[in-house]
């Protein structure tokens, strides 16, 4: 059932161009979706060449998977958490590979992510439903976040040393 509903969406989703802000347009078109929905279109998006775009839509879909999760934590662990686990590792690994490769564009993408998501509560996983899961899962990014802010050189150098690019 998950991997059809995944597929359903998958073949749903259309390429829309990023508003003023640098928001994608699929961001706001994916609110109250599976948040598996966002990695598949941040996948598509990746693989289009819309880079940014991709980055910005797989840190919103994991926010708000985490938050799912989070907010239903009797879930067969077989199911969404799995889902989550194999979408992290397929689609994030390689656009976090790029991601990090520009560390001021991504720390200014996760700012704008979280600004997104608090002006466009979730409809899968309603704030207003799961206020705890969703504070905790916010903070948790904001925490994330300011690490990285901390760690930009270090980072750098890492990835330097590992012969990834920084761009």
């Amino acid at each position: 059932m998950y991997r059809r509903h995944l597929l359903i969406v998958a073949l749903g989703l259309v390429s829309a161009p990023a508003d003023a802000q640098g928001v994608p347009a699929a961001a706001a078109s994916l609110n109250g979706q599976h948040p598996a929905a966002y990695y598949v279109e941040a996948w598509r998006l990746f693989q289009a060449g819309q880079r940014d775009d991709a980055v910005f839509v797989f840190y919103l879909g994991q926010l708000r998977f985490r938050t799912h999760l989070a907010a239903r934590p009797n879930l067969p662990r077989d199911q969404d958490p799995a889902i989550f686990a194999a979408l992290s590792e397929s689609v994030g690994r390689p656009i976090n590979e790029y991601a990090f490769g520009d560390m001021p564009a991504l720390l200014r993408c996760m700012n704008a992510e979280l600004a997104f998501d608090r002006q466009n509560p979730d409809r899968f996983t309603d704030p207003a439903t799961f206020p705890d899961p969703t504070r905790r899962t916010r903070e948790g990014m904001g925490q994330f976040r300011a690490s990285l802010a901390g760690r930009v050189e270090e980072i750098r150098r890492t990835r330097t040393q590992n012969g990834l690019e920084n761009r």
